[in-house]
């Protein structure tokens, strides 16, 4: 493996800009890096050219003197994210070949900010699932693997390929989205870091929705650091999108390495589950320590709604896909199955072009927004939600962040949970509550359990707060000391 895909983002900009190494050199060695690691399945389509000569005008822009921050910068970019001329599918059938003619509010960022693309990111079908298993290109294969034993195991879902990705150095960071965890379940499961900010702080224009009022754009990286200069990039406010916004985008990487000395960490007591391992209850306790250690104040909060936010979440996140996924009927783009009539063209169309997760959260969505349960499900749900974000509200009171586990268990294999939805559903029990409550939350690498897999801790803050977060993750990456990468066997 190449030396240069093993830096930090920092580390690959510093070098980029000491011209110790061209933009095209840094970008070749993700490119082999990518094509070698093939059995991971991270990717869902590579852009070996089109990152190539990218690289060249970043370096022609560094040569020149006007280099982004980003400058040169090879990324992957999740399968949700509409990229122009390039195929996006969202990892459905449904969509086929389309290309879109324009480039998602995100990405365009990225891009005037020099970074390079190496292609687009495997995950679950319009990000509806936490293992990514439900994806028409089959699974992503984390790239750990437990302590003497072979099996597959998840890198965890929505965005499985991008936690895969830069775990296994084949990009510098990449984009993901989280609706309901899909960036910080997947982080915890890959020993990376990634966050969730604030609802708006990242525009959803061109992003291929799930469940509108949830869904969140954010980076998945190596560090703290790198995360919060991805997070700089690609916020900003967009008029395109109705619920971005308007406010000043920090420099977020600034708050790395603050001293938190002083603040009030709240600790939820709901956050404590039957049937948590015992390892995961320990690094929650080793990260108070650690924050302890750092001049924080520790304070046990109550949470009293968050029992109800698993079930609110799925019924409000299913109700707005049967919505948001009206849209592919095999008219106007993507797959189309002709039928003997118009009513037959739809159905043979959605029947064939989507997966069987997808169906499964339409159909619930459907059925909560129907005549005679809108208010008995969808109203109680969004009554619910409101309540959870009061619980935070009351929180904020006597507390600057919250400290909780990312995921109640490590990585589990591939196929071990597919039958059971409900066992499935659970992988996002300490996630959900954020996005209800439209919070920035980060995860981080802060140990291993005994089968020698990464375990993450989560952190909570207040809404535009992400400058919190990040000083608070900084101190706890120093105090964990996470330097484990998965052995490569691919």
């Amino acid at each position: 493996m190449s030396k240069l895909t093993a830096l930090t983002l920092k580390a690959a900009l510093d070098g980029l800009k000491a011209r110790d190494f061209s933009a095209v050199e840094i970008t070749q060695a993700h490119v082999e890096a990518v094509e070698a690691a093939r059995t991971l399945n991270a990717f869902v389509l590579e852009t070996p050219e089109k990152a190539i000569e990218m690289a060249k005008a970043s370096d022609a822009r560094i040569a020149a003197g006007t280099a982004g921050p980003l400058e040169g910068a090879p990324l992957g970019i999740k399968d949700l994210f509409c990229t122009q001329g390039v195929r996006a599918t969202a990892a459905s059938k449904i969509l086929g070949e389309f290309k879109p003619n324009y480039e998602s509010t995100v990405t365009s960022h990225l891009w005037r900010d020099g970074a390079v693309m190496l292609g687009k990111l495997n995950m679950d079908e319009f990000a509806m699932g936490s293992s990514n298993e439900t994806s028409a290109f089959g699974p992503v294969v984390n790239p750990w693997k437990a302590r003497g034993g072979n099996q597959s195991l998840t890198p965890g879902g929505s965005s499985g390929g991008s936690a895969a990705a830069v775990a296994a150095d084949l990009c510098l960071g990449a984009t993901a989205t989280d609706t309901g965890g899909s960036i910080r379940q997947p982080a915890a499961f890959t020993g990376t870091v990634g966050i969730k900010p604030t609802y708006g702080r990242c525009s959803r224009w061109g992003v291929v929705a799930f469940a509108s009022s949830l869904d969140q754009a954010g980076p998945i990286a190596k560090t703290v650091e790198d995360a919060a200069i991805l997070l700089t990039s690609m916020s900003g406010h967009d008029a395109k999108d109705s619920t971005s916004l308007d406010e000043p985008v920090p420099d977020f990487a600034s708050f790395v390495g603050k001293s938190i000395k002083g603040l009030r960490v709240g600790v939820p007591k709901e956050y404590r589950v039957d049937g948590m391992p015992a390892e995961i209850e320990k690094l929650w306790a080793d990260g108070v320590e650690w924050l302890k250690a750092a001049g924080c104040e520790i304070v046990e909060v109550s949470l009293p709604h968050t029992k109800y936010a698993l079930p609110a979440y799925y019924i409000v996140a299913p109700a707005e896909a049967s919505s948001n996924l009206a849209r592919y009927d095999g008219m106007r783009y993507g797959l189309r199955v002709p039928g003997a009539n118009l009513t037959q063209t739809y159905e043979q169309t959605r029947a064939q072009g989507f997966g069987a997760e997808v169906k499964r959260r339409i159909l619930i969505g459907t059925y909560v927004l129907s005549a005679g349960y809108y208010d008995a499900y969808y109203l109680k749900a969004q009554r619910v939600r409101r309540r959870i974000a009061d619980d935070f509200d009351q929180a904020w009171r006597t507390c600057d962040v919250l400290l909780t586990p990312t995921a109640p268990s490590a990585a589990f294999a591939l196929g071990e949970r597919m039958a059971d939805p409900v066992a499935m559903y659970l992988n996002d029990v300490f996630t959900v509550t954020t996005n209800l409550a439209g919070l920035p939350s980060i995860s981080i690498p802060a140990g291993l359990d005994a089968q020698g897999l990464p375990l993450g801790l989560q952190l909570i803050g207040r809404a535009l707060d992400e400058g919190t977060v990040f000083s608070v993750a900084g101190a706890i990456e120093d105090a964990a000391g996470f330097r484990s990468k998965a052995e490569r066997w691919w």
